[in-house]
């Protein structure tokens, strides 16, 4: 198996902008650790599916596979090259490679602008200037993208479409030159319910056809659960479990992974009595707890915890977990506290 993106120690801070009054007595300056040491590998073809509730740092990370952000420590490497050493030609090259499909299809697209335009654009800058055979490979492109017929949606604005229509433009866009990775950074969360699921069918069917290798963030597990190869669990700017999907969800470990699942509704009243619940909010990423950034709000916190931070260990085939409930083998380490 290829890898075509490889996060390596991966670490991305933002400066906290002081007050007048911090700069005149020399308060140090505050970083929001939005990720803070993240390493995975993205297998060539597959779905890979990033988990984590607001404020975990998944879109951060989404933007540095893109070098739309610039590590501050760490490597990022697109099939074999380190993106921020890009330059000129290599980095264009890049672009062309690397596509994002945006959360909020009405931020991001101009009002101005029709829609042709906007997904033709790309090419357009890409070098492709004869505008005839640019329409032509828009109007192939809104085809596929589910637009019938085609050519009657081409002029019109954003506004003059549904929610769920503009998200197929984003998408077209994104697609429009042809890349080998997609990253789409909540794609259906602004959409109605009754369309979602069109909407990630029609990603797959695209990375099928197109061959593509597509990372989707989410904060819905149930996406995991029906569109992922790989899953990875993601709080507190790192990763905290990665497996397969059918082992994340056969398999839960991490205390976070099984409270994630534990927050979906079943009918079933003894589950609902069994569920792992975790109370409060996700702590700040300008101050993160010492230790297992969990600690404050896993049931299952015990000394060990409070001080140290778990590393990502492998614990079965391709199972890998950062908790201290678990030994190098994947089991309960002995001796340790365990409910």
């Amino acid at each position: 198996m290829t890898s075509i993106l490889a996060m390596q120690e991966v670490k991305k801070h933002f400066p906290v902008k002081r007050s007048f009054i911090e700069g005149l007595v020399g308060t140090k300056a505050k970083q929001v650790r939005a990720v803070d040491g993240v390493s995975l590998d993205i297998i060539e073809g597959e779905t890979f599916v990033l988990v984590g509730e607001s404020g975990s740092g998944k879109t951060t990370l989404g933007k540095l596979a893109l070098r739309v952000y610039l590590p501050t420590s760490g490597k990022v490497i697109f099939e074999g090259k380190d993106i921020s050493a890009l330059r000129g030609k290599g980095l264009k090259d890049f672009r062309k490679s690397a596509q994002m499909v945006y959360q909020d299809p009405v931020a991001a697209l101009n009002p101005r602008t029709r829609i042709g335009e906007a997904i033709g654009e790309p090419l357009r800058f890409h070098g492709v200037r004869d505008s005839s055979a640019r329409r032509e490979r828009v109007l192939k492109m809104m085809r596929k993208v589910g637009f019938d017929p085609a050519e009657d949606f081409f002029t019109r604005y954003p506004h003059e479409i549904s929610g769920g229509q503009r998200q197929r433009v984003v998408i077209a866009r994104a697609l429009i030159l042809e890349p080998r990775f997609v990253v789409a950074d909540e794609p259906v969360a602004m959409l109605d319910v009754s369309i979602r699921a069109q909407i990630l069918k029609l990603l797959l069917d695209l990375k099928g056809e197109m061959n593509l290798t597509l990372l989707i963030i989410t904060h819905d597990i149930a996406i995991a659960k029906y569109f992922a190869d790989r899953v990875a669990i993601m709080y507190l700017g790192q990763v905290v479990e990665s497996a397969s999907k059918d082992e994340v969800f056969e398999n839960p470990m991490h205390p976070y992974t099984k409270a994630l699942f534990s927050s979906v509704p079943v009918p079933d009243p003894e589950a609902s009595r069994r569920r792992l619940i975790i109370k409060g909010e996700i702590p700040s990423a300008i101050t993160p707890p010492p230790g297992c950034r969990f600690n404050p709000r896993c049931p299952y916190v015990f000394d060990r915890c409070r001080v140290e931070d778990p590393m990502l260990r492998r614990s079965g085939d391709g199972h890998l977990v950062a908790c201290h409930l678990y030994d190098r083998a994947g089991q309960r380490a002995e001796g340790e506290h365990s409910h």
